[in-house]
């Protein structure tokens, strides 16, 4: 008989034991609420891909809410957390006064997003190629020295850029430097200014920064265009750029390829210029005004019509952006695009002064020695002493 009850007991105790394993086991989402599992947690602690679609689409039904005049009615049919989870994901019926679209969106979860990677893998990947490309430029000129002029000077000049010509340059190369250098500042102000001079030093560079980025940049833009309109027509690629590019252009070797008014290697630096430089000042503009100019979701939706996105792993990108999102991808995408064209801008400084001899001169007085331009841009010099000849004899 007391083996009987103690069997009895065991068998009682087991079960209520069990009673919270099966409690853990996991349920069907829908009967939870969406309540999340161990393993989604895990993954996105591990910064995996989740498909939070259990919780996005879980967000009640507000048609069927009781009438408000019922006991407890304004409680409806939707429960705190699905109210929270339509706000969080943007689809909740939100009707406001003033402000639009932008005041309509009161959670906006991309911005730890945003702040993440710009200050993790932006400002690292971009300050290591900064430093990279002019760790690299460094080598190469203890390599190669600079490159000079074969022979002596001809003591006599051609001109090889005009007045207009140089002040579009310069005005492009001085407002570059300028809005390069401020934007790093505010990237780069936390990790780099404030440990060093301290946060008001930092507030200062900061505050005059941004001013001289905002209106800096219409010199900019303002310069990029007639770069563009002068230099468009001896920009174009060649057959002779390819005998350049086999050569490396006598950079390195001791060949000297026949060129016209710009060598293949400068085309390069032209197209670099106009369509990196263009992409800046067009996001720029989109954040000097902001939410007037969405730039990321049409890009996106043509961008799925091609395929590409699920051709490199991206899946289908998103066509529905909140107005905040807009405004963090054209920052991200501004400050990307700056970091690349300011290693290419640093490469052209480079051989425009100590890398080559004589560069200079063509962006200093407009004037070259008729060596120097024999041995870089031969096809053009000789095109330079027909035209001179020719005018010559109109005489």
């Amino acid at each position: 008989m007391l083996r009987i009850a103690f069997a009895l007991l065991w068998a009682a105790l087991t079960a209520l034991v069990s009673v919270p394993a099966l409690a853990q086991s996991t349920p069907d989402r829908s009967a939870t609420g969406g309540a999340q599992t161990l393993d989604d947690i895990l993954a996105r602690q591990q910064q995996l891909q989740l498909d939070d679609g259990f919780r996005r689409n879980n967000v009640g039904n507000p048609d069927q809410a009781a009438a408000t005049t019922d006991q407890l009615g304004t409680l409806g049919g939707v429960s705190d957390s699905e109210v929270w989870r339509a706000l969080r994901y943007d689809t909740a019926d939100v009707r406001v006064s003033a402000g639009g679209d932008v005041a309509s969106v009161l959670i906006q979860d991309g911005g730890m997003r945003w702040l993440m990677f710009r200050d993790g893998p932006l400002r690292s990947y971009g300050g290591w190629l900064l430093i990279g490309t002019l760790g690299a430029l460094v080598v190469f000129y203890l390599l190669r020295g600079r490159i000079g002029v074969d022979g002596e000077s001809t003591g006599k000049t051609v001109t090889r850029f005009k007045a207009i010509e140089r002040f579009a340059h310069w005005m492009l190369a001085g407002s570059f430097i300028l809005l390069g250098v401020t934007g790093l500042f505010t990237l780069f102000g936390r990790v780099g200014i404030i440990p060093l001079l301290g946060h008001e030093a930092n507030s200062v560079l900061l505050i005059g920064g941004k001013w001289i980025h905002n209106n800096v940049s219409w010199a900019f833009m303002l310069a990029l265009l007639m770069v563009f309109f002068m230099w468009v027509g001896h920009n174009i690629p060649s057959r002779g750029d390819i005998v350049w590019i086999k050569q490396f252009g006598g950079i390195i070797g001791k060949n000297h390829p026949p060129a016209k008014k710009f060598n293949a290697g400068q085309k390069v630096i032209f197209w670099s210029v106009i369509l990196f430089g263009g992409s800046i000042a067009i996001s720029g503009v989109s954040l000097l005004f902001p939410y007037e100019l969405p730039l990321f979701a049409k890009t996106f939706a043509f961008l799925n019509t091609t395929g590409v996105p699920e051709l490199v792993g991206l899946g289908t990108l998103p066509t529905s952006l909140a107005p905040q999102e807009e405004m963090q991808l054209a920052q991200l995408w501004h400050a990307i695009v700056a970091f690349v064209l300011m290693a290419i801008v640093i490469a052209h400084i480079y051989i425009g002064s100590v890398g080559m001899e004589g560069a200079y001169d063509a962006m200093g007085s407009g004037e070259v020695d008729e060596a120097w331009a024999h041995q870089h841009h031969s096809i053009w010099l000789e095109e330079e002493k027909s035209k001179a000849a020719a005018r010559h004899a109109a005489e």
